[in-house]
């Protein structure tokens, strides 16, 4: 692990597996996670020669915590800000739930800079909420109620959102693990980043994006349905749809063998 100054004040820690391979993926976790999610896809990457690398999101994880800069398109220009001190000369992005709209708005912001291919696994976007024109996301009054739990008992609300995480049964220590690292930010950050989640609108992103990208979702999630990822797919174009019949809004390991092999054969194709 390192850290890079995004802004004065405020550093990401980075985590650079196999800075030898010849190809390399960035993964951007979701909230309110850290990087450790990507744990099952970190034990495979690199094996197949990948330079595998993640970051925690200002206020998760080992990273800097200010007060301000939870909107998306400051996590989009901090996701630029490390990108450009890797200095390689094209990469793989990969965002996960709210990492996947962070990545939309980070190929919208700045055109793509360094990214020959993009993975969106479970996006919250085009718009996480439900509204006019931009339908198949969560109820506001949904959103709400989980903004307004945060504020009051996080623990409980977090464990509350976390039920419907997973399609697949998960054990104790495995459940006890993930709540953990769903806690690693303090609370203004999580509250932040949820009201993003709440009121962004990244339909005018999508235009943007022109690299292949790889729509991969559960079908059974009940956090991201799956008329979002449809959405992603008629308006991103080369894009290419990845369903998981089994899988929830963990697409990255209700199926873990079966996502683990799609995924890379995708980055490697």
């Amino acid at each position: 692990m390192y850290y890079v100054n995004v802004e004065r004040g405020v550093k990401l820690a980075v985590y650079d597996l196999n800075p030898a391979g010849k190809k390399t993926v960035f993964l951007v976790h979701g909230w309110p996670l850290n990087h450790m999610m990507f744990e099952y896809q970190f034990d495979l990457l690199p094996k197949l020669g990948f330079r595998c690398i993640s970051i925690d999101l200002r206020g998760f994880g080992n990273s800097d915590a200010p007060w301000n800069g939870y909107d998306y398109g400051r996590l989009a220009d901090d996701l630029y800000e490390v990108i450009r001190m890797i200095g390689v000369s094209e990469m793989t992005l990969v965002g996960f739930s709210m990492g996947g709209a962070i990545v939309i708005r980070y190929m919208s912001r700045y055109k793509e800079y360094k990214i020959s291919k993009l993975a969106l696994l479970s996006a919250a976007a085009p718009c996480f909420v439900s509204r006019e024109g931009c339908p198949g996301g969560l109820p506001l009054e949904q959103v709400n109620s989980l903004v307004a739990q945060i504020s009051r008992n996080r623990p409980q609300a977090i464990y509350d959102f976390g039920q419907n995480f997973f399609a697949q049964p998960v054990t104790p220590p495995f459940a006890e693990w993930f709540r953990s690292v769903t806690l690693s930010g303090p609370g203004y950050s999580t509250l932040k980043t949820a009201e993003t989640l709440r009121d962004a609108d990244l339909r005018a992103d999508l235009e943007q994006i022109t690299v292949p990208t790889g729509i991969f979702y559960g079908v059974l999630d009940k956090i991201c349905p799956k008329e979002l990822p449809l959405t992603l797919n008629r308006k991103i174009r080369n894009s290419k749809l990845f369903p998981f019949e089994q899988s929830g809004h963990a697409v990255f390991y209700d199926e873990l063998e079966k996502f683990n092999q799609e995924f890379s054969s995708f980055l490697t194709s």
